[in-house]
């Protein structure tokens, strides 16, 4: 298989950027903040797409919007897909979905728990032997704990050698997370960590003769119609994918083509196709009775994403009955975030005023 470009070489690309991408840093701060203040004392608009406009004056390269609610469906966008080419954000373009991806890994893990394959108190030792031994309190860590971040294990993207890591395939990952003291005693809190559905990820291969790309393919994504949703950037034509892009770094293919192999944010997908499977992920469509109280009772229904370029919301409002997904092809910091909900949030609410 043709290797990848690995983080390495995007770390060399990004590096001679650094100066300027941390003095941007302190001058975006600030512009954030005065643009969040305008965008707060703002009047709400009536339509979707006037909310759009306003988020690519803030700064947004270009956002993506879809809205599943009671039955009706509507796209919209705004901004560029491809800046450097000036073409337009398409709503039907596939987009690196980053950390939604875990709810598709959590739903699969649910349906081979109710198969009786796999126990939510089955610990790392029971599923992974090999290198259990590898990993702190591998005895008393268990897949349950894995789903809700709660197993201590630290997150192998901050591991202080990522960034010269060359990951090609999922099992690359494993010295990054492998030999690390625990973050904390299982269970005893919680902790985020991507490391977490990269072993659920192993856990589930280890069980299934085809693995789990191809499981939840078979179970989730073909039974309901998904046809737009790959398990890999590698299984699409990468002129699909829109364009992702960071503020302060000028090279506007370095993250469009990095590709991201774990579990916890591997997929792609149309906006369209994550908010038709979250709404079968709610209403009983995907899941039978057991399955819903299994998932029910570990993991969430709705996520976030972020990857470098890429950020993403999905949530469902029961109020409306409305399943909003907003793809947003540019990342920054935790201030650019703050702004990401923002639009979010006044999205949800010209929806609450206007329905579909």
């Amino acid at each position: 298989m043709k290797r990848l470009e690995s983080l390495k070489s995007i770390q060399m690309t990004t590096r001679s950027s650094l100066v300027t991408y941390l003095a941007l840093s302190l001058v975006f701060a600030t512009l954030v903040g005065l643009s969040s203040c305008t965008l707060l004392l703002s009047p709400l608009t009536a339509e979707v797409d006037e909310e759009l406009g306003r988020a690519i004056d803030m700064g947004f390269d270009g956002i993506i919007v879809h809205v599943n609610q009671a039955g009706k469906t509507a796209s919209y966008s705004a901004g560029w897909g491809d800046r450097e080419n000036l073409i337009p954000a398409n709503p039907d373009a596939l987009f690196k979905i980053a950390s939604i991806s875990k709810l598709y890994v959590a739903a699969a893990a649910t349906m081979l728990v109710a198969d009786k394959v796999l126990s939510l108190d089955g610990t790392l030792e029971d599923y992974l032997p090999d290198v259990a031994p590898r990993i702190e309190y591998a005895s008393t860590i268990t897949l349950r704990m894995l789903i809700q971040h709660r197993s201590g294990i630290p997150d192998f993207i901050y591991h202080p050698d990522i960034n010269n890591a060359d990951i090609v395939e999922n099992d690359d990952t494993y010295p990054y997370v492998l030999d690390q003291p625990a973050d904390f005693t299982p269970g005893s809190q919680y902790g985020y960590s991507n490391s977490n559905y990269f072993l659920i990820g192993e856990i589930l291969d280890s069980v299934l003769d085809d693995g789990h790309q191809q499981y939840i393919r078979d179970q989730i994504l073909i039974p309901q119609g998904l046809t737009r949703t790959y398990s890999h950037q590698r299984d699409v034509d990468i002129n699909d994918v829109m364009k992702g892009y960071v503020i302060g770094v000028d090279d506007g293919d370095v993250f469009w083509k990095l590709e991201h192999v774990q579990p916890s944010g591997s997929m792609v997908a149309t906006a369209a196709d994550v908010a038709a499977f979250v709404r079968a992920l709610i209403d009983g469509t995907l899941f039978t009775a057991e399955e819903q109280s299994i998932y029910t009772s570990v993991y969430e229904y709705e996520h976030t994403g972020w990857l470098p370029g890429y950020t993403s919301i999905v949530r469902y409002h029961s109020d409306i009955d409305a399943v909003v997904v907003m793809f947003v092809n540019t990342s920054f910091d935790q201030l650019f975030w703050l702004d990401l909900e923002r639009v979010y949030d006044r999205i949800v609410r010209v929806l609450e005023r206007n329905p579909l």
